[in-house]
């Protein structure tokens, strides 16, 4: 679905390989603003007919006098909006402003101390004269382009923060968008509010008036399907939809048979009876369970119920022949993630949920409410919707399920015994005020027996293994130091009620070098 910005205020982004440019795009909206990232070559005049209150030029890996840098159109310091550049962007402005960037003599990676030598900058406005900042660059400012000059200092770089006041021109060699910058968020918001000028505009109470006006308008009176899994995307795109098109929507909701304890009966309880959609359910459990006998290959494992699954819901689909439109809940980063930067073939679209492999004789159209969105927001907007907050803040679970928790060959009786563990570690972890401080608490079912003794009989029972992890993105993790009584109660649960387990063990693996899964 393509949708225009839905607020009058516009931050422009454009990325030049930095791994933080989604996190800058963050910062900006946390202020309410609404930003978008675009290549770094995005032509001048396709940025001047977004009409933005302003221009972020991000970070990125290259010199700027390397022969294949990414540069950007000249014709963006002529657009008459102020422009931030920050780390390589900065180095932008003196490249292309008459200025020089050469390689530093000494590199500045990590913590540093910026000395602010301008107060009345307005990128500092009711800061401290000294801030703790994050560094990552090799290349330094060696001269500054002619209307600048200097407004804060390391103590390896005269030129950490330059500006042309007059022409709203800024550049900071630091990273504010990162958390080692901790008033970073503040100098962002210096820049979008007292230098742009935008406002407070875009919150999820006002994006939820206009996307709705915004789907009726491309769906119409046509019916639209779902795949609803009960995971946070699928379950704000349907509330979403259904508060757009009511009736006009059908959610297929496929039962593996791989999902946690009492998660289907939940699904079926806030999206069938509470918010009255027309939900088709389909119990594929005996089926995937079938097709998994005897498999223990982790990849395996995902490629069966990947096909199974868009076997299964290609034919709840084909019932519903009179639908056009297929709705899916992809997010922004998803969207931004298809865009190669700077020639990076890394930067690869990813497939979407479990129905991005469906079967083209369907011909569905595609609608994709959320693609605006981050995964804060998104669940920021199932709040305004009046999803539960157990399903609004839901640990991220993996698409084939407790398939990949439950190690070697999975067998019905298998994911009985892991799923009243997993159970009973969610439940523990709820109750002592732990479950949404952590980015994930789970239970995996080992293939490892061993000797127990319970009341005077032996035992040679499974091992549980407790998994519990904090991170900001899953792209890394360190184990979470939870207090011994919690995980001694655990423990004593988990061997007292689940038959088929005697002994519990505490994963103490960061990512890296392990994964958070163990499959």
């Amino acid at each position: 679905m393509a949708f225009g910005h839905s607020m009058n205020e516009l931050i422009v982004l454009l990325d030049f390989g930095s791994q933080y440019t989604q996190v800058i795009a963050r910062r900006v909206r946390e202020a309410h603003v609404y930003s978008t990232i675009l290549p770094f070559n995005t032509p001048a005049d396709e940025i001047a007919k977004l009409q933005p209150k302003g221009l972020i030029l991000s970070g990125g890996p290259s010199s700027v006098y390397a022969e294949k840098a990414p540069l950007p159109d000249p014709g963006i310091f002529a657009l008459n909006i102020p422009v931030l550049g920050i780390c390589y962007g900065v180095q932008l402005l003196a490249h292309f402003l008459g200025g020089k960037v050469e390689p530093g003599q000494k590199r500045e990676y990590g913590k540093g101390t910026l000395t602010v030598a301008d107060p009345e900058c307005p990128l500092f406005r009711d800061l401290p004269g000294a801030l703790q900042v994050w560094n990552s660059h090799g290349d330094k400012l060696t001269k500054m382009p002619e209307g600048f000059r200097t407004v804060a200092t390391t103590s390896n770089s005269e030129y950490a923060a330059i500006e042309d006041r007059s022409r709203h021109l800024y550049g900071i060699q630091f990273h504010p968008e990162v958390v080692h910058t901790p008033l970073g968020r503040e100098l962002l918001a210096n820049f979008i509010h007292g230098i742009c000028a935008c406002r407070s505009d875009w919150t999820m109470q006002r994006y939820l008036g206009q996307a709705t006006e915004e789907l009726r308008a491309q769906i119409g009176k046509d019916q639209v399907i779902l795949g609803l899994s009960g995971g946070v995307d699928s379950s704000v795109a349907a509330a979403l939809l259904h508060q757009a098109v009511g009736d006009q929507l059908t959610c297929i909701f496929v039962n593996n048979g791989l999902l946690r304890s009492g998660e289907a009966e939940a699904v079926q309880e806030v999206f069938g009876r509470h918010f009255k959609m027309r939900l088709h359910y389909e119990d594929s459990t005996e089926l995937f369970i079938k097709r998994l006998d005897r498999v223990t290959d982790p990849e395996r494992k995902r490629k069966i119920i990947g096909r199974t699954f868009i076997e299964v819901f290609t034919a709840c689909a084909e019932q519903f022949g009179n639908a056009r439109f297929l709705a899916q809940g992809t997010l922004y980063p998803d969207v931004i993630e298809s865009v190669p930067i700077a020639g990076n073939p890394a930067s690869m679209i990813k497939s979407h949920h479990n129905v991005g492999g469906l079967p083209k004789r369907l011909k569905f159209k595609l609608v994709e409410p959320l693609r605006r969105l981050f995964k804060d927001e998104v669940r920021q907007l199932g709040v305004e919707l009046g999803l539960p907050k157990e399903m609004v803040h839901r640990q991220p679970f993996p698409g084939p399920g407790l398939a990949v928790r439950c190690l070697g060959a999975v067998t019905a009786e298998k994911l009985r015994v892991l799923r009243a563990a997993d159970a009973i570690v969610v439940h523990e972890m709820k109750a002592a005020d732990w479950y949404y401080k952590t980015w994930q608490t789970f239970a995996v079912l080992l293939p490892v027996r061993s000797v127990g003794v319970m009341g005077d009989e032996r035992t040679y029972d499974f091992t549980i293994a407790i998994r519990a992890v904090e991170s900001q993105d899953g792209m890394t993790a360190d184990w979470v130091r939870l207090p011994y009584d919690l995980l001694e109660h655990i423990s004593s649960r988990i061997t007292n009620e689940v038959r088929g387990i005697n002994r519990c063990v505490l994963d103490i693996t960061s990512k890296p070098p392990g994964t958070i899964e163990w499959e």
